[in-house]
Order: C-alpha cells, then sequence, then structure tokens
C-alpha cells in the first residue's frame, strides 16, 4: 500500500554555485553529475573533491544529493565503472540515477548498500515496468516524461516504489531523450552525454529530385524549427501528481544559470508548501507565474500531462529563449549600511535593479555610492565576477539576487 506523504522537491546542479542557490532557495535535494558517466557532458560537472564537499553542505541543511550514473554504456565504458562507483559511494552520495541495465548490476554488485534510482532514460512507461525495477532492488523510479497524469495515477496505485516525475524545464523531442540524431549529424553521443541539441537547429525540405533545393518547411524567411519542443511547466497540475502519488517533483536544467536554479525552484517552492497544506485550494499564484517569466525559457507546455501533445507542444519559428529579467549581481554580504556584490553583469551608478530573496520575497535597490575593492568610487561594474559595495539602507541577505527588467 503506497504511502503519501510531502513530495521532494528536486532541483538539478551543474556546478557548487548552481547547488548552493538550488538549496537554500528551497530544494530538497539536488542531482548532479560526476565527471565520467553522466548525460550532460558540457555542464560543469563535480570532480570527486567537489563532490565531497557540495555533499558536505547538502548534508549541513539535512538534505540530499543524488549522483547521475546515467549514460548508456558500451563495453569500453565497463572496466572503469566499479572503481568509479566505490569513488561515489566514498563521496557520501545519498543516491545513484542509473538507466542501463548492465551499469545497475555491477552497481548492485559493487555497492549492494547504495540507494538506486532508476533514471528517466530508462523510458519506464508502465507499471509492469515499475514493479520490475522494483524487484531489482530500485529505491525509487523516475518515470518515463511520456506518461499522463492518468497513467501515472495508475503506475501509483499498481506500486509501492518511489517515484519521481519531472515538473518543470525543457522537453526532449526523443523518447525519453533517447537520440542518435546528434551522434549521426556530429559524431557527439547524447546518450553518452554530448548532446549537441540538433533538435533545436534551424532545418529545411530537400525532394531528392531537386539536388540543391532547400524548401522551408513552415514557409517564412526564418526557417523552421519542427523539433523544438517547449518547455514543461506542470505548476497547475501538483495536486493531480500528489494523488498520482508522486514523491519527488523533478526540476530539469543542470544546464541552466544559478539564477534559473533560484527562481524555479523558488516559485516551486512556495507552491508544493501551498499545495500539500490545502490541495482542495490550490490555485496557481500570478507572482509565480510572473516570476517562471523571468529567467531564460521556451514558450511554457503541459507536455503528455494531460494526453498525447499536439502541434501547439512545439515552437516552429524560432529555438530563441525568452527572459524578462537579466541577473546582474549576488548578495555576498551586508554590514552597516552597505552592499558586498559580486557582478554577475555589467551594472552602472544611478540605475533601480530588482532584488530577489532566497525567501521568494522581491525588493528594489538602486545603485549609488558604487566603490570597488580598493575603496575607490566607480560608476560601473564592467568586469565579470568583480566585488564591488554601494549604499543600502536596509539589510539585503546573504545569496539574494539582483537583477533588471529587460524588456
Amino acid at each position: 500500500m503506497r504511502k503519501f506523504q510531502k513530495p521532494e522537491l528536486l532541483a538539478p546542479a551543474g556546478n557548487m554555485e548552481k547547488l548552493r542557490m538550488a538549496l537554500l532557495y528551497g530544494a530538497d535535494a539536488v542531482y548532479l553529475g560526476g565527471k565520467l558517466f553522466g548525460l550532460r557532458a558540457f555542464a560543469s560537472n563535480f570532480s570527486a573533491e567537489e563532490m565531497k564537499e557540495a555533499i558536505r553542505f547538502a548534508h549541513s541543511l539535512q538534505k540530499k544529493v543524488y549522483v547521475t550514473v546515467n549514460i548508456f554504456a558500451h563495453n569500453e565504458d565497463i572496466n572503469a565503472l566499479p572503481d568509479y562507483l566505490r569513488s561515489l559511494q566514498d563521496t557520501g552520495a545519498d543516491a545513484l540515477l542509473i538507466s542501463d541495465l548492465g551499469v545497475w548490476s555491477v552497481a548492485r554488485e559493487v555497492l549492494p548498500g547504495m540507494p538506486l534510482h532508476v533514471s528517466t532514460q530508462a523510458n519506464t512507461s508502465n507499471w509492469a515496468a515499475v514493479k520490475a525495477w522494483e524487484n531489482l532492488g530500485a529505491s525509487r523510479v523516475v518515470l518515463a516524461r511520456e506518461l499522463s497524469l492518468a497513467e501515472m495515477k495508475e503506475i501509483g496505485s499498481k506500486t509501492d516504489v518511489e517515484l519521481e516525475a519531472f515538473v518543470h524545464g525543457a522537453m526532449c523531442i526523443s523518447y525519453s531523450g533517447r537520440c542518435w540524431l546528434s551522434s549521426y549529424l556530429t559524431g557527439r553521443d547524447g546518450n553518452r552525454g554530448a548532446c549537441a541539441q540538433v533538435c533545436r537547429w534551424e532545418f529545411g525540405l530537400r525532394e531528392k529530385n531537386r539536388p540543391g533545393e532547400v524548401y522551408d518547411v513552415a514557409g517564412d524567411e526564418r526557417g523552421t524549427y519542427i523539433m523544438n519542443s517547449k518547455d514543461l511547466c506542470l505548476l497547475a497540475y501538483l495536486p493531480e501528481l500528489m494523488q498520482a502519488g508522486i514523491g519527488s517533483f523533478k526540476i530539469e536544467g543542470r544546464m541552466k544559470s544559478a539564477h534559473y536554479a533560484a527562481s524555479v525552484v523558488s516559485v516551486y517552492r512556495r507552491a508544493v508548501d501551498a499545495c500539500w497544506s490545502d490541495p482542495e485550494h490550490y490555485t496557481v499564484k500570478q507572482e509565480w507565474l510572473d516570476e517562471l517569466e523571468k529567467v531564460s525559457h521556451r514558450p511554457y507546455t503541459t507536455g503528455f500531462a494531460l494526453g498525447k501533445p499536439d502541434e501547439t507542444a512545439q515552437n516552429y519559428t524560432t529555438s530563441a529563449y525568452l527572459q524578462s529579467h537579466e541577473f546582474t549581481g549576488l548578495v555576498r554580504s551586508w554590514q552597516q549600511g552597505r552592499l558586498t556584490v559580486e557582478q554577475r553583469n555589467n551594472m552602472k551608478a544611478g540605475e533601480t535593479l530588482e532584488v530577489f530573496r532566497p525567501d521568494g520575497s522581491l525588493g528594489t535597490l538602486v545603485l549609488e555610492e558604487m566603490r570597488n575593492e580598493e575603496g575607490d568610487a566607480i560608476t560601473v561594474v564592467p568586469h565579470p565576477q568583480m566585488v564591488f559595495t554601494c549604499k543600502a539602507e536596509e539589510e539585503i541577505p546573504v545569496n539574494a539576487i539582483l537583477r533588471r527588467r529587460m524588456y
């Protein structure tokens, strides 16, 4: 019999800064990759020592860290796998995310006590498959993104193992991320961590009897992006996900910015808390929707949650991102009316910035009396990660984000 409990909020962590921001802005756990055997080779990822530091930090907050080992391994990968798995255990990781049955078998043998989660790349899309993974010792199964809420609910009613599902972030055009386009067109294998995101490229149509002639698939001068999916957002369907037995709400985006991690986590933290406390009267607040527009994203869709997506789930005219606000600085300290900030984008004296605090509240700050680290007066902060101070009569908490409206 499934035990219902408040869902975990699980966030991506592409590097240490993103991990810290995700946890400080409300995530219960994060998932990250090491230097090997993960599907995000172009994220910064973590060395063994960096991972130990990250896990110590998470555990100091009573939060968890899951490590991805989710490539589809080839023969040459297996020899190095046992030692790598042991090194992950030494870091104190709370669980490993695995998609390949061979990797699973090695991990179960080498680390018999380590909790193992079935990655979404295993495309687990029915209750029988969930039961099969449970029989193999899975602590949790991450469901395929191609499931409706009704299908999730049926799985939840017929299984007992923990279930995890994506609630927000980029969608892959291929089934559960199993894609060979990148490998075929660029030599970079997306199933081994090196996806070139070919699905976001601009495509045309060529007819074999007319060599050299290329036609727009959807006729305008910008070409077409026939495989360019919108981003998932299930903020409005948290009650249904809870009723389906989903115990972990997962946010996609290890390649995204620290601003993205903080903003999206903050919204879902408030939403999960509100939904759990009163699911019958849960409503999506406009301020949450406004916040999700401030970070880099594509137009939002509900994906497969309400049934098979139609043509509106794709964006055929551009692969460009939307974003209403720009991350300009990160607060390092406040003391005696002066704020210390680390630059993320150019800032100038006199401009008014929005302050986004870890508790989700907003404020404003006018940049006045700016000084560099040597104490010299300045009017502009042009250099990446440059540290400066400015006047701030009211205290602003450490790790608050400063940002400007772009339009």
